[in-house]
């Protein structure tokens, strides 16, 4: 998942690429995040997962052009890792992204992938 008009402008193709609109708010990534993530799971049957948990998503990044909220973002997170621990998919998480002109908001979005990870995994 991706924004469709942001950077880098040309994309490499990958097994499924889903390019978001500008303005792609929570509602509509996560609904296809729960619509896509499980068949793609279940079609490759990865061993290991890496999750770049980018926060230029958010909808106060200066660069990104997606509309999601702290909430939504911290939403993403628990339903990744609870989709990859229902199915015992060990993974690396690489934090991403964060161009928010306030710093509290990209840090607290960084925290939440690992306070949501911490919960999922019983840390």
């Amino acid at each position: 998942m991706h924004g469709k008009h942001n950077y880098p402008f040309r994309k490499e193709q990958s097994d499924l690429d889903i390019p978001l609109d500008d303005g792609t708010g929570d509602a509509v990534y996560l609904a296809l995040l729960e619509q896509h993530l499980p068949a793609l799971i279940k079609n490759l049957r990865p061993d290991f997962v890496f999750y770049l948990s980018g926060v230029d998503i958010l909808d106060t990044d200066k660069f990104g052009k997606l509309k999601v909220s702290p909430e939504g973002c911290k939403k993403r997170d628990e339903l990744v890792f609870t989709t990859l621990h229902s199915h015992d998919i060990p993974c690396t998480v690489a934090m991403g992204g964060g161009y928010s002109a306030d710093i509290k908001v990209i840090v607290e979005a960084h925290c939440n992938t690992f306070r949501s990870a911490k919960d999922i995994y019983h840390l």
